[in-house]
C-alpha cells in the first residue's frame, strides 16, 4: 500500500491544474474504497477536513516546491 500523499502527489504532477488533480482524486476514491479510508484516516491524523484535506495538502506542497526554488535562486545570486 502506497502512502496517501504519493497518491496525492501523483494527482498533481499529472494534471494540469490543481482543481482537475483534486477532481481526479476524488473521482478515484469512488473506485477505491481503500483509498477513501487512507483518505479519512490522513485527514483525521493531520486535523483536516475530509472537504478540504486534498486542497490543504497541495498548498503545503507548493509552497514546499516555491521554496526549494527559492532556495536554488539564493544559491544562484550568491556567486
Amino acid at each position: 500500500m502506497e502512502d496517501i500523499t504519493d497518491y496525492f502527489i501523483h494527482y498533481i504532477k499529472n494534471s494540469p491544474s490543481l482543481d482537475m488533480a483534486e477532481a481526479e482524486f476524488r473521482h478515484s476514491m469512488i473506485d477505491d474504497p481503500d483509498l477513501r479510508r487512507q483518505y479519512r484516516q490522513y485527514c483525521r491524523d493531520n486535523g483536516y477536513t475530509e472537504k478540504n484535506g486534498f486542497k490543504d495538502f497541495c498548498e503545503e506542497y507548493m509552497q514546499e516546491q516555491d521554496n526549494v526554488w527559492d532556495s536554488l535562486s539564493d544559491f544562484d545570486n550568491r556567486e
